[in-house]
């Protein structure tokens, strides 16, 4: 009764991984948001302060000196700030609400960047744009789901064709299918998640940095601040106080309009991948946190464990006993069986019980190598759940379905 007391003890950690992942995930999101703004805080607050100096001068400069109230000023500088919020600046600047500037704002609006430069001031288009954004910024996000699914697509046709010619000639493959590999074609396989999330890095910077060349002449920023305005733009966030395409005119504005389009559209879907890439990596490394955790806190898996590692290594009780038992006990858990409570109460392990777990990874240790020398690949199903690759939907669902499950020892 012990054992299966302790098994029930074991599993009753693992029942509820998926609030546990939620836990962990808010704690530290939270902790990254102080660590955060405890840095900005330290980088940027000296030069608001000095900013705010510079202004008080010289508002109280300029009162003085055109013998104007400061609270005349104040109530001057107020109009002005309703100015611009309505598009109105003291450059000259495109239209704002002519049809290239609305088509422009509803870009940003479903494609949730939301600069902040052009908003609806009247009560019929604030109106209008609640009803827009929502089914707009829908249908973007099953655009940019759909995208993601054929980019991975297309990454892992190219990466599986790579794979297959280093295969071909490598010499591993037996003489019966080296002229028809085709026939086979490496069945199950998937790119690496890693390989994905490296290759879409490298596009997304390549992008950002092609984008910067443009921007940095046409627009006359610095190219750090181009690069800036790239990943703002890219990755939705928007803060509107770097804005593409504002100037009256532009030498070669329609070309310019056109790639400006291009590189936005490229940019926001490649790092929307990217951040569907990361978030996998983020999760394997919660599920490996979790792991760490459960077996910290369980008092009786700590006992376990420091028990049998000065023991033999080896787990024979993976092998059912239909004699004594009526149904086989799962291999997986850690204290799986009545040789595994036989160990934990310090009896000697059988050698009928060492040679059949010899015997079966004797066995597995053959398939494994005979699927390595064949190309063949090793089986995650198996392994899925323990790896947090189970389950998901939306732009996380794609990503399980099209990548490798790598597990948290690779």
């Amino acid at each position: 009764m012990m054992p299966s007391l302790r098994l029930q003890g074991c599993r009753s950690l693992h029942l509820n991984e998926d609030n546990g992942r939620f836990v962990l995930l808010a704690v530290l999101i939270l902790v990254y948001l102080l660590c955060g703004a405890a840095v900005f805080s330290a980088i940027e607050r000296p030069s608001e302060l000095r900013a705010h100096g510079r202004w008080n001068g010289t508002l109280l400069n300029f009162s003085e000196t055109f013998n104007i109230s400061l609270q005349e000023l104040n109530y001057f500088l107020r109009e002005y700030e309703a100015a611009i919020a309505a598009g109105i600046r003291a450059d000259a600047l495109r239209p704002r609400w002519d049809f290239t500037g609305a088509f422009y704002f509803v870009g940003t609006v479903v494609s949730t960047i939301g600069f902040g430069m052009t908003t609806p001031v009247t009560i019929a288009g604030k109106v209008f744009l609640i009803f827009y954004g929502l089914l707009g910024c829908a249908a973007t996000i099953l655009f940019f789901n759909l995208f993601l699914e054929r980019i991975i697509t297309l990454l892992a046709v190219v990466m599986k064709a790579v794979r297959e010619r280093r295969i071909r000639n490598s010499g591993l493959l037996p003489p019966g299918i080296r002229h028809d590999f085709s026939a086979y074609s490496l069945p199950g396989w998937k790119p690496s998640v890693y390989h994905v999330m490296l290759i879409l890095g490298l596009s997304a910077i390549t992008i950002s940095c092609c984008a910067s060349a443009m921007y940095s002449p046409v627009e006359g920023w610095a190219y750090l601040d181009s690069l800036y305005f790239c990943f703002v733009t890219f990755s939705t966030i928007g803060f509107g106080d770097f804005v593409s395409s504002q100037g009256a005119a532009y030498e070669y504005q329609s070309l310019y309009r056109v790639a400006n389009f291009f590189f936005m559209l490229m940019g926001v879907c490649c790092i929307y991948s990217l951040f569907n890439v990361i978030s996998i990596v983020i999760k394997q490394v919660l599920n490996w946190m979790l792991e760490k955790m459960s077996c910290l806190f369980c008092q009786r898996c700590n006992k376990a464990n420091a028990f049998l590692g000065r023991r033999n290594a080896i787990r024979p009780g993976s092998r059912g006993r239909k004699g004594r038992f009526t149904h086989q006990p799962d291999s997986d858990g850690p204290c799986d069986s009545d040789t595994e409570g036989r160990r934990l109460s310090g009896e000697m392990i059988s050698m009928k019980d060492l040679a059949a777990s010899n015997k079966v990874s004797l066995a597995i240790m053959q398939k494994q190598l005979s699927e390595s020398a064949n190309g063949y690949p090793r089986t995650v199903c198996g392994s899925s759940r323990h790896n947090g690759f189970s389950g998901g939907v939306g732009a996380l669902g794609i990503m399980n379905n099209r990548l490798a499950e790598t597990s948290n020892s690779r």
